[in-house]
């Protein structure tokens, strides 16, 4: 029962506010690895959100960053 609970309050990642790196790279299609290291260059960007130390990514930011750059 609690499985079946769990899987219908699951939020689609496109209507997801915030996302996990791993949750970024499946949406994105951009290597975590990749994601961690524009994490680490652009500590104070306005498309990541600090949890402690633990970086979420905006989605909605980070998608008019992707569209501002030429290549990642």
């Amino acid at each position: 029962m609690n499985e079946k609970r769990n899987d219908e309050m699951k939020i689609p990642l496109w209507k997801k506010y915030t996302l996990s790196i791993e949750e970024a790279a499946q949406y994105f299609r951009i290597g975590e690895n990749k994601l961690r290291q524009l994490i680490a260059e652009n500590s104070t960007a306005n498309w990541i959100l600090w949890n402690g130390n633990r970086a979420q990514i905006k989605r909605n930011k980070f998608e008019q960053y992707i569209d501002s750059v030429s290549y990642v």
